[in-house]
């Protein structure tokens, strides 16, 4: 009898900063996916950002105080230490290389699902990766959870998952606003990140 091979998640984004939404989805992950463990990447170069990011250290650094409490997640720094454009298929590959045998699960939220033709490698990401997509608990009427047979073309053999987690309305865009404006930010971010975007004057106009 073939064993249940690990389920390792794969979790990519600016964090810039990481905020409570970030935390909610990673811990609802971990309940969810039967992971042994979550690896969380903040991203390199990204390709698809049309603003420049804040410096890679700070937003390690806000990283690492965000997601340290949380058992079996792992901040993986190999995007930012990567040179050139942060792609995730060669993450992915790269995990793949290092721990064979294991099981891809990389989550994402519905949007990032619906743009999946257009990221680079679409069908290599689909072969490699089981998709986690995190849909929002949504209103009785609503248009439904995330439909991947909306996607064109979706490979053969693509395996989708859904991942379930409750309305915050909080965004990175927001939270640098109100940071550039010196507003509080509690709830928005973990007190630790709060205090490091204070103390390093993140955010603010120069």
């Amino acid at each position: 009898m073939a064993l249940t091979p690990l389920r390792v998640g794969v979790f990519g984004g600016a964090f810039d900063p990481p905020h409570n939404a970030h935390l909610a989805l990673v811990q609802s992950a971990l309940a969810q996916l039967d992971l042994a463990e979550l690896r969380i990447f903040p991203t390199g170069q990204a390709w698809h950002k049309a603003r420049p990011l804040s410096a890679a250290a700070d937003r390690l650094a806000m990283a690492r105080l965000a997601f340290e409490g949380i058992e079996g997640a792992v901040v993986d720094t190999r995007e930012i230490e990567r040179p050139g454009p942060t792609y995730t298929l060669d993450t992915l590959r790269e995990l793949q290389r290092a721990h064979p045998g294991v099981q891809l699960v990389l989550i994402v939220g519905a949007d990032q699902a619906r743009s999946l033709p257009r990221w680079h490698g679409y069908e290599a990401i689909l072969a490699t990766a089981i998709i986690s997509v995190a849909d929002r608990a949504l209103p009785t009427g609503s248009s439904g959870p995330f439909d991947p047979g909306t996607l064109a073309p979706l490979p053969s053999g693509a395996r989708f998952e859904q991942l379930q987690i409750q309305p915050m309305d909080i965004s990175a865009t927001d939270i640098r606003a109100r940071a550039a404006r010196g507003e509080d930010l509690d709830g928005l971010v973990p007190a630790a990140v709060a205090r490091y975007i204070d103390r390093h004057h993140l955010y603010r106009p120069a």
